[in-house]
């Protein structure tokens, strides 16, 4: 799903805007994530906030281009299922899940690495890598360690929940790589809406099945975790997609995907500043580690002249 070039070169200022929104917002998602799983069920909330996206975003389609925009094929259907369950049942569902017990901040470290996961499916799948790419890729795996291991070890966070953190990378890595050998709706927002339908659905479903329904105590749902759902739907799905896909358009690839190594070290400072979320010298230097290393496999691939490392070509590793 390649995004349409513009035929008019917007105005700087309103390429910084829309990167300044996909930096921010996405960054904060992690901290709205852990908030709004304090007092709701994880897979039902999460669930609820990409069915409820999804929906506006058809709404948006439909007031917009009339019902033609939501005819799509059962491939297109499909297709866009397959990576829905992958992006938003494996991925965001880990995610919530492991939020539980895992810092906003720290997440968002250890999912940075999907741009590297990627590289390594490339690798499995008979592509050659530059060696600047590998390199990077060894580097941030080892950012991950750095960050994992010594958490784990003097149990201050669940070994568990950062697995599940981890197994969340993978999944997103899948459905990234992937999103570009299935048949996908050729508008970015309409194959969006689906992802998000049928990935809102899933995630309902299994929450449902595994007894989340249970939980379902709206009175014991803090302000706090309603208004992070509110905003992950309206902002995080919604807003930050929508600049994402403009800016994709309008600015080079490799300009865009610098939210690879924002995003986390916006969720660091959040993750610290609000929630009193613990940074040390250990997790700083696994974030140094990690964010050097995704800069160099995007600065390696871009200097290869074409869109550097696919996971930053299809829809972003926000979760």
């Amino acid at each position: 799903m390649r995004a349409p070039r513009a035929s008019v070169q917007a105005p700087e200022w309103q390429i910084w805007l829309a990167l300044g929104i996909v930096y921010i917002v996405w960054g904060s998602t992690y901290l709205a994530i852990r908030v709004m799983v304090e007092t709701m069920p994880p897979l039902l909330s999460g669930g609820v906030r990409h069915v409820v996206a999804g929906a506006i975003i058809f709404a948006i389609l439909l007031l917009r281009r009339g019902p033609g925009a939501l005819r799509l094929t059962p491939a297109e259907w499909v297709g866009g299922g397959l990576i829905g369950l992958a992006l938003l049942l494996g991925g965001n569902g880990l995610v919530v899940l492991g939020e539980r017990d895992v810092p906003s901040g720290l997440t968002a470290l250890i999912v940075a690495v999907v741009p590297l996961c990627v590289v390594v499916l490339r690798r499995i799948f008979g592509e050659r890598i530059p060696l600047g790419t590998l390199i990077g890729v060894v580097a941030g795996f080892a950012g991950v360690a750095v960050l994992i291991i010594p958490e784990g070890v003097n149990g201050t966070v669940s070994v568990v929940g950062m697995l599940m953190i981890v197994g969340a990378s993978i999944s997103w890595s899948v459905g990234t790589y992937f999103s570009r050998r299935l048949t996908l709706a050729q508008d970015p927002l309409a194959s969006t809406g689906v992802q998000m339908l049928v990935g809102g659905t899933a995630l309902l479903a299994v929450g449902a099945l595994t007894g989340e329904a249970a939980l379902v105590q709206p009175q014991d749902f803090s302000t706090e975790s309603l208004l992070s759902l509110g905003y992950l739907i309206l902002f995080g799905s919604v807003l930050a997609y929508t600049a994402y896909t403009w800016v994709l358009i309008h600015a080079s690839v490799s300009r865009v995907s610098t939210y690879a190594y924002v995003n986390p070290v916006v969720a660091l400072f959040l993750g610290a500043l609000l929630l009193n979320e613990k940074v040390d010298a250990t997790m700083l230097l696994g974030a140094a580690i990690i964010v050097v290393s995704v800069w160099l496999v995007i600065r390696t691939e871009a200097r290869r002249s074409v869109r550097p490392a696919a996971a930053l070509e299809a829809e972003p590793s926000q979760l």
